[in-house]
């Protein structure tokens, strides 16, 4: 059976996401905590490549989408896990392994819901948290504390990694819930002009060059709490027009 070469390329580097996942998971083993967090936001990148490769090579295919996902809980579930467990969540005991092991399970159901839904749903939005922006908030706000502990030497760490392992475990329950969350895939820009969004390009990576950390913990956390404040702003409208349709009647 002869094989086409361009179907060997999304798949390549769907595999280079794997294998810098398990780079990540290694780094963080011995210690090297700030390498292995940068590792899995290198990983997003050729998450990020493999589909779009596929899409413009025509090379799409069910095994690309499979093995896209088992990439996924590997360079987005297990690794950001086990960096913040060796980081500091081991301190906490059996606490520290149930976040771990909840963000791992239910960033693989996400994952999952993700391939049996992904025709019924809206094109624009996510149902719940994708497990690359859960990846992102999590190794975001460690390099945020080891940068922290950088500038200001007697600040201590036990301040602030407890209530990470507890963010975590909300983040891990974001990727299960039916929380709403914005697609950037399928934008459209043509609305913009395209003087205006090299501007905004330009003024976005010259903030990212010069504080990188910062932005894109801003960034993440700001996408994180879109998705609960959205859905609160519409419980809130669904309850107030309720309440004054009753007291009409």
């Amino acid at each position: 059976m002869k094989i086409d070469p361009l179907y060997i390329l999304p798949n390549l580097f769907t595999g280079a996401s794997i294998y810098i996942g398990i780079l990540a998971v290694s780094y963080a083993f011995v210690g090297r905590f700030e390498l292995a967090c940068w590792l899995v936001l290198m990983s997003l990148i050729f998450d990020g490549l493999d589909g779009r490769i596929a899409r413009l090579t025509g090379t799409t295919s069910k095994f690309g989408v499979e093995f896209d996902s088992l990439a996924d809980v590997v360079a987005f579930g297990v690794a950001p896990a086990m960096i913040l467990f060796f980081y500091g969540g081991f301190h906490y005991g059996k606490f520290g392994v149930v976040v771990a092991g909840l963000y791992v399970v239910f960033g693989a159901i996400r994952l999952a819901r993700f391939n049996v839904t992904t025709n019924n749903n809206e094109p624009n939005v996510f149902i719940g948290l994708p497990i690359p922006a859960a990846a992102v908030f999590v190794v975001s706000w460690l390099l945020f504390e080891m940068e922290l502990s950088k500038q200001y030497p007697q600040y201590s760490e036990s301040i602030f990694l407890l209530p990470l392992m507890f963010v975590s475990l909300v983040v891990a329950i974001l990727m299960v819930s039916n929380v709403r969350y914005p697609s950037f895939k399928k934008m459209s820009f043509e609305k913009f002009s395209f003087g205006k969004v090299i501007v905004l390009l330009m003024i976005a990576l010259a903030i990212l060059y010069l504080y990188p950390i910062y932005s894109i913990t801003t960034l993440i956390s700001l996408y994180v709490c879109f998705g609960p404040a959205r859905a609160t702003y519409y419980i809130c409208i669904r309850h107030l027009s309720k309440d004054s349709k009753d007291s009409k009647e």
